[in-house]
């Protein structure tokens, strides 16, 4: 069975035909082509999924897409805004807290997230924000490093 759904992704509104049982995150990666959130576990434990409802951090592989329309998606592509890099993209590039990658995208969610909502946290704030974003390549701390490093330059701006 498929249903006709109307979704806002990063500030654009798309109508599709998906089927019934399929994911947001499906949705996403193989009918918008918006292949920045990725695959993990499919069990909603590693947050490689993760997308901004409404300015939430929500598990895509976890959603179902006729769920959350009407509501704002932003994925890792739509945390970039006019041509500029979101700041914690910045200082995960300049500080190296991405090793592989593929944890990123989730990650980076997660951190935009918590930086709208306390845009100077604490290291234990932090930490908690993330604690649903599993990266098998670090030892995180590049990772809180650089959301640390964000919340400052957004100080000084």
């Amino acid at each position: 069975m498929h249903e006709q759904i109307t979704l806002t992704v990063n500030g654009e509104t798309h109508t599709l035909t998906v089927p019934v049982h399929r994911t947001l995150l499906e949705v996403l990666r193989e009918q918008l082509m918006l292949t920045g959130t990725k695959h993990g576990c499919e069990l909603g434990e590693c947050g490689a999924c993760t997308v901004l409802i409404d300015g939430v951090p929500t598990l895509a592989c976890l959603t179902l897409p006729i769920e959350v329309q009407g509501r704002a998606i932003t994925t890792i592509e739509g945390l970039e805004r006019d041509g500029q890099l979101h700041p914690l993209q910045i200082t995960f590039a300049e500080l190296g807290a991405a090793q592989c990658g593929y944890c990123t995208p989730g990650v980076l969610i997660s951190g935009a997230a918590l930086l709208a909502h306390d845009p100077h946290p604490a290291l234990e704030t932090i930490k908690a924000a993330l604690a649903g974003n599993l990266c098998r390549c670090t030892g995180y701390t590049k990772i809180y490093e650089a959301v640390q490093a964000a919340s400052e330059r957004s100080l000084e701006a």
